[in-house]
């Protein structure tokens, strides 16, 4: 079922529910039957094409628009971010993207998508029992749609990136091949596997380590080995600071500074205090007593990402049964997601509550303090600052060009495990087939849509030099 918007765009109709499928009736065989039709339809090799929207915004009016409803004071910020290199502008630039990824080809069978799919937005974080998993790590965009969505945002964001690393070619094309295999066969083994199972898969340190090449081992294991240190105490030492009698929160303005009144002048204290309340009723009842016993001490609104610059993002100390027990969360403001005007609104009223269903439906092993919460003028989700959390980083210190080569495959893998918990495999996995058709479209499309991001970038910072969009 698809129906038109405001620009004439197909939008696909928004299936949320997208746990309870049709395909329980239908068994395995079938299921792939249907999605191997799909081909008849949508052929693999129509993938690959980029159609650009007629009356496609400009860079300047989506980036306007979404400064409408974020602190100003804050957006030369992220705009000074976003400026740094094509593949920065891209990461900033999902909804820019989701006009266009709206007129694209598409089997309309529904998943959970992530929404802002690209290489960076996947890291290592810790499961309820402490133990670190591979997988997906920023759901402010999740919404369902068709799963070629993010598959396609992820091989773009691949090869802007590549070419960024000074990357040829040949190996933007290796990697975003290793991507798109990996997907498939991923999806090929979710299908039969039982729904217990798949519940409960996990990609863990050691699987994602078995597949890394000998040489880069060290370097892997030295990532891990920080990741793991990335908990509250480490938090404390950082970030914190003994201030007259109290531990109190290091400013540094305007990246990380004390606020008393938010934007709608009400007072900081109180929309905390309620928010916290009404966050606790979402948290299950163990959690609920864990939060409990710990006592908020300071709070400071913190600039983070690049896309999210703009939006209220507070970090939260507070203080369990001595100075040596802190808990830092995070409180994130959530909006519309971008891909809403082209696929629907959620059917949660609450965009954090999207967020935060969109998360448990993705990442399978979500923060224990992971909740969200209403105020009395915006929406907001709580998780955890640091626990045990290492997000990849491309460029200088970070991933090079030959750990992007053992990651690629872990992209796809943790793609297809997301889309799994949330779609139905056997569909998707019938239509992407075990040949390499889709691999070599998908790389089409991403090399095209490489191109549309370097003019993209190159009309963004001609709008900062002729003074329409501010840049700190």
């Amino acid at each position: 079922m698809t129906k038109k918007n405001s620009a004439g765009i197909s939008k696909t109709a928004n299936l949320e529910s997208v746990g309870s499928h049709k395909h329980k009736k239908l068994s395995t065989a079938e299921r792939f039957a249907d999605g191997k039709f799909l081909r008849n339809k949508v052929s693999l090799a129509e993938q690959g094409e980029f159609r650009l929207p007629k009356n496609r915004l400009t860079v300047v009016q989506v980036l306007k628009k979404q400064a409408a409803i974020r602190n100003q004071h804050l957006i030369p910020i992220r705009h000074q971010r976003m400026a740094e290199s094509p593949f920065a502008f891209y990461r900033g630039g999902a909804a820019i993207m989701a006009q266009d990824l709206a007129n694209q080809p598409t089997t309309n069978i529904a998943v959970q998508l992530c929404g802002d799919m690209h290489v960076a937005n996947f890291g290592f974080f810790a499961t309820s029992e402490h133990k670190l998993v591979f997988g997906i790590n920023d759901f402010d965009e999740t919404l369902p749609g068709s799963w070629e969505w993010d598959l396609k945002r992820l091989v773009a964001s691949a090869v802007i990136a590549c070419e960024s690393l000074g990357g040829s070619e040949a190996v933007s094309e290796s990697l975003v091949h290793k991507i798109v295999r990996s997907y498939r066969e991923k999806l090929q083994e979710y299908a039969s596997m039982s729904y217990l199972n798949l519940a409960y898969e996990f990609m863990g340190e050691k699987v994602v380590r078995a597949n890394f090449s000998k040489s880069h081992l060290k370097r892997f294991d030295h990532f891990i080995e920080k990741t793991k240190g990335k908990n509250n105490l480490g938090v404390l030492e950082k970030l914190t600071d003994i201030i007259g009698k109290d531990r109190k929160f290091i400013e540094n303005p305007p990246l990380i500074e004390r606020v008393e009144i938010s934007e709608a002048g009400f007072p900081i204290n109180e929309l905390l205090d309620l928010a916290l309340i009404k966050y606790r009723e979402t948290l299950i009842a163990d959690k609920q007593i864990l939060l409990d016993r710990y006592t908020l001490k300071d709070h400071v609104r913190k600039v983070v990402g690049v896309g999210s610059v703009g939006t209220v993002c507070l970090v939260l100390y507070l203080e369990g049964n001595h100075s040596s027990d802190p808990l830092f969360l995070q409180y994130k403001e959530a909006q519309e997601s971008v891909l809403s005007p082209y696929l629907g609104a959620s059917i949660y009223k609450n965009p954090a509550q999207r967020v935060v269903v969109g998360q448990k439906l993705l990442q399978g092993a979500p923060d224990i303090f992971l909740g969200y919460a209403p105020s009395a003028y915006k929406f907001f989700y709580f998780r955890q600052l640091r626990d045990m959390k290492g997000g990849l980083s491309f460029g200088e210190g970070g991933c090079n060009l030959e750990l992007f080569e053992d990651y690629a495959k872990m992209f796809g893998w943790a793609l297809a495990l997301g889309h799994a918990r949330s779609g139905d495999a056997a569909k998707i996995a019938g239509y992407c087939g075990k040949s390499e058709k889709l691999d070599a479209a998908l790389y089409r499309f991403a090399r095209s849509y490489t191109q549309q991001n370097l003019q993209d970038y190159d009309l963004f910072c001609r709008a900062i030099k002729n003074g329409q969009l501010k840049t700190a």
